[in-house]
């Protein structure tokens, strides 16, 4: 049996992935944030799918199946090493802490090229969900759903909704640092997915490509709330993945550092 490592050995797993992603040209960069984009949407499209089917049967039970089928979603993500906006928040910060530098340049170059590829190859693939035909209409009707229900929360549930996203997808993170196998990596990815969905708790991307995918199939959303909502989901992304999970994995390492010391 593998024993778990230590903190510091997971910060430094991290600080070698947060290199690995920073130093990455654009041409990968660009290709792995595409990828992950149609591929959250198979997850999304998984949870609409078993969602209807199983709440035509038994009702309340809907939710949790869908939850679970979203899942594999994220598995999918992982096991490919595809790049996620929030995703990476963790590992490149790490680096950045060991350098003792603030790398403004390649973090931001890292978040912002992840968060337009991952909205474009997520809007692309939902385009050929939305051709008739392709999906069920029970399918259709809860994605639709979906996106009426995700744009008429308040802002402060939204936001809420979108710190507590992003504190679990920054300590997905964190935890597959710790692993020490594959089987491990899908496990975990698996368990984030589907308690992210669960909530549900809001991923920006995830968010925003569920309610782009309903209004293909008939939601009527206004231009004004789909903006309110995503600045307010990425603002509680960053107070969740940055502030809390990532600052207090920072201070964990510089303290365990100084007792070393």
């Amino acid at each position: 049996m593998s024993v778990a490592p230590e903190p510091a050995e997971i910060f430094e797993r991290a600080v070698a992935e947060g290199e690995r992603r920073l130093d990455q040209s654009l041409l990968e960069l660009v290709s792995t944030s595409f990828i992950a984009g149609f591929t959250v949407v198979f997850g999304i499209v998984a949870l609409g799918h078993v969602h209807a089917a199983v709440g035509r049967q038994f009702g309340s039970l809907a939710e949790l199946a869908g939850a679970l089928a979203f899942g594999v979603g994220v598995v999918f993500l992982i096991v490919g090493r595809t790049e996620l906006f929030t995703e990476n928040f963790f590992d490149p910060t790490a680096k950045a802490v060991k350098a003792d530098s603030w790398m403004l340049r390649p973090l931001f170059r890292l978040w912002v090229v992840t968060f337009v590829f991952n909205l474009l190859g997520g809007g692309l693939f939902a385009l050929v969900f939305s051709v008739e035909g392709t999906l069920s209409a029970h399918t259709t009707e809860a994605l639709r759903a979906f996106a009426v229900e995700f744009v008429r929360r308040g802002v402060a549930t939204e936001f809420a909704n979108g710190v507590a996203g992003g504190a679990l997808v920054a300590l997905l993170s964190f935890l597959l640092a710790a692993a020490n196998s594959v089987r491990s990596r899908i496990t975990m990815a698996y368990i984030v997915g589907f308690l992210l969905a669960l909530g549900p708790f809001d991923h920006v991307v995830v968010t925003m490509l569920h309610v782009f995918i309903g209004v293909l199939f008939g939601a009527e959303v206004g231009v004004v709330s789909f903006v309110v909502m995503t600045a307010t989901v990425t603002a509680g992304n960053f107070v969740g993945g940055l502030g809390l999970v990532t600052f207090t994995h920072v201070t964990q390492f510089r303290g365990a550092r100084q007792s070393d010391g």
